[in-house]
């Protein structure tokens, strides 16, 4: 996996660089569709990165908006063509939940999670993953669990790259105390949530049962946070404007769905702070851990 800017979030950078041209130019959505002959919701999906758009429409798109310097015009055009590139989780397409979360993790420069029911995905071992499988998907045939389970060791490769992800992730005490898989597997988990925490790129913290009410009781939550980190790229696109690209996402029985208003993702971040406030330490959480395992 590359430790460069993924297509996923050159697509969410070119689309907010896109947004900000057509703002500029006083145009709206609607309008450049109907200038165009586009369906309607071309424009919305190409700017929410829901869509990978071509250097063709790029380029049309920048002289509708009259976006004359060369230089930054070149960077937009050659965003289009590296964000079309093929991915290595398109492989896995067949068993990926719909959306993009898979993409969005693997070009963040870190993460923040809340899991209240499982162990992070990121720090689970194979055997929790085959014992969850077979819980969650019995009906699955063996190659599909396989490939899911391979999908999600690897997805697990972000923590020990050249440039690793940060991970800060709060769990609820009970994810611990919930054997999966039997004790053996159990413990094996425990032990190997001891060595992940111990990574200069991963902060583990336990949410104690006393800890109480707070504002993520609804569910699992991930908040991922990005950085430009391809300098070649970064060329040409050197406005003093932020483009804000991190995004929550909220995982659900009913469907995912993802939150990425500036002002609503700062909401969540301050939500994580006070969470980790609530929650054990680094020393306190390793001790719990390791009271379970003597237990």
């Amino acid at each position: 996996m590359s430790v460069d800017e993924g297509p996923t979030l050159r697509r969410r950078r070119l689309g907010a660089e896109l947004k900000r041209c057509r703002e500029g130019a006083g145009l709206t959505q609607e309008n450049v569709s109907r200038h165009f002959e586009w369906h309607a919701a071309k424009v919305t999906r190409i700017e929410t990165a829901r869509v990978a758009v071509t250097a063709r429409d790029v380029r049309d798109l920048l002289d509708l908006y009259r976006v004359e310097d060369q230089a930054y015009r070149e960077a937009l055009i050659e965003l289009a063509r590296l964000s079309r590139e093929r991915t290595w989780w398109s492989d896995y397409r067949d068993v990926i939940r719909p959306g993009n979360f898979v993409g969005l993790e693997a070009g963040a420069s870190a993460m923040h999670a809340w899991e209240p029911v499982i162990v992070p995905g990121l720090l689970q071992t194979e055997a929790y993953i085959r014992a969850l499988m077979r819980t969650g998907r019995a009906n699955d045939p063996p190659h599909e669990i396989d490939r899911r389970v391979s999908l999600r060791l690897t997805r697990q490769g972000r923590l020990t790259e050249r440039r690793p992800l940060e991970l800060a992730a709060i769990v609820d005490e009970s994810v611990m105390r919930r054997v999966i898989g039997g004790e053996e597997v159990m413990a094996e988990q425990l032990r190997h949530l001891i060595e992940m925490a111990q990574l200069p790129n991963v902060t583990l913290q336990i949410l104690p049962a006393t800890a109480g009410e707070h504002a993520f009781l609804g569910g699992p939550v991930a908040l991922l946070e990005f950085q430009g980190v391809d300098a070649q790229m970064n060329r040409g696109i050197s406005r003093p404007e932020t483009t804000h690209l991190d995004v929550v996402y909220l995982e659900g029985l009913a469907g995912d769905s993802y939150e990425e208003q500036p002002a609503e993702v700062a909401r969540y971040r301050s939500e994580f702070e006070r969470l980790s406030a609530k929650a054990l330490d680094h020393r306190m959480t390793i001790k719990m851990i390791e009271s379970l395992l003597v237990a």
